[in-house]
């Protein structure tokens, strides 16, 4: 049963790591998907491997810039004849310590994560309520909830996308649109396998299942909160953590 068949979904930070996995999990539920990124050359090769323009098409788009985003939009609608699915997931790293960030280093990870993720759901939130119905999926994180040393940029901008959600599930759901979050816990990506050994195994000693997510599991998520299965769900943090501080 493919539940997400002929519907059009738009991903940001789609061309790698778990928003390509939710990519390609969407695509194998009958989805046609836009995948929104920076690196033009990751966008090609991620279409690519996802079946080419019938069922992907691809955006350059800097999520911290509205016009590019709205283009982004207009841009799946012109081509599949609907938005369905919003998945903001773009995001950055800079991790310091409070002593150490820097104002820049701050702000750029605010910009990218939450204002990314507010132009996202105010754009798409814009088409769907016109329509009468779609599924916003915003990836926040377990830092979100808990904060984590050298993250106090990452872990604010990430409780803020836990409380965006909320307030704009509350202002959509008389349009039909469903607003939920994602917060996945340590999911197996190049990025946290370059973390030190030593900080690696003490967030594995947390987790009561005992090894760390695949980005696939992330993504099952996504196609539950995008799809009919969680109609009845809005303004949900869920968490994909294999039990890790709950």
């Amino acid at each position: 049963m493919k539940l997400l068949q002929d519907r059009t979904a738009v991903i940001t930070g789609g061309a790698q790591g778990i928003g390509f996995a939710i990519a390609e999990a969407f695509v194998a539920h009958g989805a046609r998907v836009v995948l929104g990124d920076l690196d033009a050359a990751a966008l090609d090769a991620a279409a690519a491997r996802l079946g080419g323009e019938a069922v992907a098409r691809t955006a350059v788009c800097d999520v911290r810039d509205a016009d590019q985003v709205r283009r982004m939009l207009r841009g799946a609608v012109d081509a599949f004849g609907s938005l369905d699915v919003m998945v903001n997931n773009a995001g950055i790293t800079r991790d310091a310590t409070l002593r150490n960030m820097t104002e820049e280093q701050f702000d750029q990870v605010i910009d990218v994560h939450l204002k990314g993720c507010w132009n996202g759901t105010r754009l798409a939130g814009a088409i769907m309520r016109e329509q009468g119905s779609g599924s916003i999926v915003n990836l926040s994180s377990l830092s979100g909830k808990a904060g984590m040393v050298g993250q106090t940029n990452y872990s604010a901008a990430k409780a803020g996308i836990v409380g965006l959600s909320k307030a704009a599930a509350k202002e959509l759901a008389r349009h039909g649109v469903r607003v939920n979050c994602i917060q996945p816990g340590l999911i197996r990506t190049p990025m946290t396998e370059a973390m030190p050994a030593k900080a690696w195994d003490q967030k594995m000693a947390e987790i009561p299942l005992g090894r760390a997510g695949e980005p696939a599991e992330v993504a099952g998520a996504a196609v539950f909160l995008a799809g009919d299965l969680s109609s009845y769900m809005t303004g949900t943090a869920l968490e994909v953590t294999g039990g890790r501080l709950m």
